[in-house]
């Protein structure tokens, strides 16, 4: 309201991008707003809500900036990302941490998502039946918005799952990735 509109109304043509969206407020927002306000959304808050980071005790590997909320606010956010507007699009934030600053009294926000960002696009696409939408999600509604050209590379995804690894190398330390020590549902295809 204060700063946001004030500046829609200076600069009307301005391209805006609220980056990684969390909220169904956000994502109310971004649908009423102009064509010019777009938003991100990460495959972390499509697949989790609060409980990832809370249950069972602090699990600090889920812990990211904006922090992940309750399922409604998930649930909005699915919904939008597999709806085909083009006003979302995938915006992975993933942030490497060394363990040693992710465990410890104040740990870095930041979830690890890189070693697998579109295979969980792909499981939270599949769960709504919207495969059909993913590829214009992750390629083309951000590459358009932007007027860019849209990337002609490919990639094949398969239903095949695997286990990621508990832990990956990172300089001298290692960092734990999202869902380290468990399955993701796709794999991407070598070429």
């Amino acid at each position: 309201e204060q700063i946001i509109k004030p500046l829609m109304k200076d600069m009307p043509n301005l391209k805006i991008v609220m980056e990684h969206i969390s909220t169904k407020d956000a994502v109310d927002y971004v649908m009423s707003a102009p064509e010019n306000i777009k938003a991100s959304i990460t495959c972390h808050h499509l697949l989790y809500n609060r409980n990832a980071l809370l249950v069972g005790g602090i699990r600090p590997h889920y812990y990211c900036l904006p922090i992940l909320k309750r399922e409604t606010h998930r649930q909005a956010l699915l919904g939008a990302a597999t709806s085909g507007s083009n006003k979302f699009f995938l915006g992975t934030d993933s942030a490497p941490h060394a363990v040693e600053v992710k465990e410890a009294a104040c740990g870095c926000a930041g979830a690890y998502t890189a070693h697998c960002a579109v295979q969980l696009y792909a499981e939270a696409f599949e769960s709504m039946g919207a495969m059909d939408k993913l590829e214009a999600f992750c390629s083309f509604h951000g590459a358009d918005h932007y007027q860019l050209p849209r990337n002609t590379q490919k990639i094949t995804l398969e239903k095949k799952a695997w286990i990621v690894p508990k832990r990956y190398s990172f300089g001298l330390s290692q960092l734990v990735p999202i869902r380290a020590g468990e399955s993701v549902a796709w794999s991407i295809v070598p070429n």
